[in-house]
């Protein structure tokens, strides 16, 4: 993956697996290892109306089985709880 990044002159790595990308070991090729958390609530921070529209519509392509806009944010909160914190926040706002 960092081959791939460096040979992409990408500035981020986005993985769960953080302990795997250390700091220093991404440096000499500036580059970051940021976890999908932190993406996400960035940029629902920056573009709000539009996450949520991402997510509204990702619950409604799921077919089989359905899945809820509720029922998606369940799942998706055990690896992402700050991006569902803000996008359940939005609803009640």
């Amino acid at each position: 993956m960092v081959a791939t990044a460096v040979m992409a002159k990408a500035k981020v790595i986005v993985t769960f697996n953080l302990k795997h990308f250390p700091a220093e070991s991404l440096r000499p090729w500036e580059i970051k290892a940021q976890h999908p958390d932190i993406l996400l609530t960035e940029l629902y921070d920056t573009s709000p109306d539009l996450l949520v529209k991402i997510i509204e519509q990702q619950s409604e392509d799921l077919k089989k089985p359905p899945v809820t806009l509720t029922e998606l944010l369940g799942k998706l909160s055990q690896q992402i709880p700050q991006f569902v914190k803000r996008v359940r926040q939005h609803f009640e706002d």
